[in-house]
């Protein structure tokens, strides 16, 4: 079995069952909660003050140049890697990000947000309306990924750091870095969207209004002012699992699954008196489902759903004009596998940017395991990511130098 076959049959580290030996090179990494005074959404919503929960790891330079901004995907949160004091699991990109690692926290300083309209921290649906004393619930703002990326941009100076070295992220992560480098130019060095695309195909969006109706049609939603004691934890639950299914690849299930029945004492009785065949896949997904209730909210669900289909990078301006100002460098990643984020989508991005004259590194890794690629412990993805960031590392403290240099003349 190869190394990516064994990360696979661990999964990803967010909601699979994970060992009591799991050890993280970091050790027990905590997060912080940052209030953040007035902001303004696209919707022109005006927040009094914001709240944002983060994590940092690594050492930020005397010459502030060597930060990364980690951005999460739909169900990721700001513990992106360590171990959490709070439940012992591992960050989502534990596999990743530490020392020696894709992300070497021995050279940079890391840091990553949960997302504003998330549920782990950070100002949501779920957090309390100062104007009634209750959860915002549907009152809630539209929340667009440029606000998510204006509120890290706010959490950026909160820190103070100028600039980024770069900013990388797969899936909605991969939205937030390209934001980033067409709304603040002139902060950031290098960008790598993974598994992303500039903006969502039909069959995306329709994957994520099943998910969302899933939600709306339990009972429990009750137009989502519901009670933490009773949410709408079915519909959150098949929302994961209908979900989940895009996230994997064919090849990745039959793998894993194939045709296995589920073993007797394991499996779930929902219907056994009807359909005596429970299959380990269906177990799988029930679990999935499952987990992914007990850490994340049903309305933040719907508002990050929503601002994944309306994203548009271009906004249906011709690409010269949005992308103009771009100085960023790129790595763009895409894994053949995926079907929910396709290479064409990346490479659609790559022929945009490179027609915009932007300086552009593509890599398609022929990896069998789906859009879950970048999750999952790959040696491969790993080596490349590791590879681009020392290499623009060493390029960007070159130029320092230089500049410095020529300054002293």
């Amino acid at each position: 079995m190869s190394e990516t076959q064994k990360g696979f049959e661990q999964g990803d580290l967010q909601d699979q069952r994970i060992g009591k030996d799991y050890k993280s090179d970091l050790g027990v990494t905590h997060t912080h909660t940052v209030t953040l005074p007035g902001f303004r959404t696209q919707s022109g919503f005006e927040f009094d003050e914001l709240e944002l929960s983060y994590q940092t790891l690594g050492t930020l330079s005397h010459e502030r140049d060597n930060a990364i901004l980690v951005c999460h995907a739909l169900s990721g949160d700001a513990h992106v890697a360590g171990i959490s004091p709070k439940n012992r699991r591992p960050g989502w990109w534990d596999y990743h990000v530490g020392p020696g690692k894709a992300i070497d926290t021995d050279k940079f300083f890391v840091i990553c947000s949960n997302v504003l309209g998330g549920c782990s921290g950070s100002t949501g649906p779920g957090t309390l309306n100062p104007r009634t004393g209750k959860p915002y619930g549907m009152a809630f703002p539209p929340v667009t990924i440029r606000d998510m990326v204006a509120a890290q941009a706010r959490l950026m100076d909160h820190l103070g750091i100028p600039r980024l070295f770069a900013a990388i992220g797969g899936s909605m992560g991969g939205m937030q870095g390209l934001v980033w480098a067409v709304d603040y130019p002139n902060r950031i060095h290098c960008c790598v969207p993974i598994a992303t695309c500039m903006a969502h195909s039909a069959m995306q969006i329709a994957f994520n209004e099943v998910g969302r109706q899933a939600i709306v049609s339990d009972p429990n939603w009750k137009n989502g002012a519901y009670e933490a004691r009773s949410r709408p934890e079915h519909g959150l639950a098949v929302a994961r699992m209908v979900g989940h299914v895009t996230y994997l690849s064919e090849f990745s299930m039959r793998e894993k699954f194939g045709r296995a029945l589920q073993d007797e004492a394991k499996a779930k009785r929902t219907y056994r008196a009807f359909f005596p065949e429970f299959f380990k896949v269906e177990s799988y997904l029930h679990y999935q489902g499952d987990s992914f209730v007990g850490r994340f909210d049903p309305n933040s669900y719907l508002y990050i759903t929503k601002a994944l289909d309306t994203f548009d990078l271009l906004d249906n301006r011709l690409p010269a004009e949005v992308l103009k100002a771009v100085k960023a460098r790129f790595f763009v990643v895409s894994f053949e596998s995926d079907w929910l984020y396709p290479p064409a989508q990346s490479r659609e991005l790559v022929k945009t940017l490179k027609r915009s004259n932007a300086v552009v590194t593509y890599l398609n890794l022929d990896t069998r395991y789906g859009h879950d690629s970048f999750l999952i412990d790959n040696p491969a993805f790993s080596r490349a990511v590791h590879n681009f960031f020392d290499s623009e590392y060493r390029r960007l403290r070159s130029q320092l130098k230089k500049t410095t240099q020529a300054l002293r003349l």
